[in-house]
């Protein structure tokens, strides 16, 4: 069974930056398509940013509402994707996961990002 590991939220001001790590087990990144997704309390989780792997090449896409903020990468040889998170707002409060983009499968624990001042 696939499985994800979060790690790197935590308490950032509002202008502030975080980087998420993700660890990946399982399948190899490198031909696969993995996501990070977010919930917020009291609403649906949503897909804010993904990778589509090839095997040396990638593409990438963002919510809307992260666009120009977010960037999300990836390290083949660890087997891990990022989401380097910067200018912060509060509305980025959530819960921050990885999976797959497409058909994701069990969810890991997340990590918590708090933006406040």
């Amino acid at each position: 069974q696939v499985q994800f590991v979060e790690s790197g939220g935590g308490l950032a001001q509002p202008g502030g930056s975080l980087r998420l790590s993700c660890a990946v087990s399982q399948i190899p990144i490198r031909y696969s398509n993995i996501g990070w997704y977010r919930q917020a309390p009291e609403k649906q989780r949503e897909l804010v940013a993904t990778i589509t792997n090839t095997f040396d090449d990638f593409t990438t896409t963002y919510a809307d509402s992260v666009k120009g903020r977010f960037t999300i990468s990836r390290d083949t040889a660890k087997n891990m994707v990022f989401l380097q998170m910067n200018s912060l707002k509060p509305d980025d409060t959530a819960v921050y996961y990885c999976n797959l983009a497409k058909r994701p499968g069990a969810w890991g624990q997340g990590t918590q990002v708090t933006v406040s001042s």
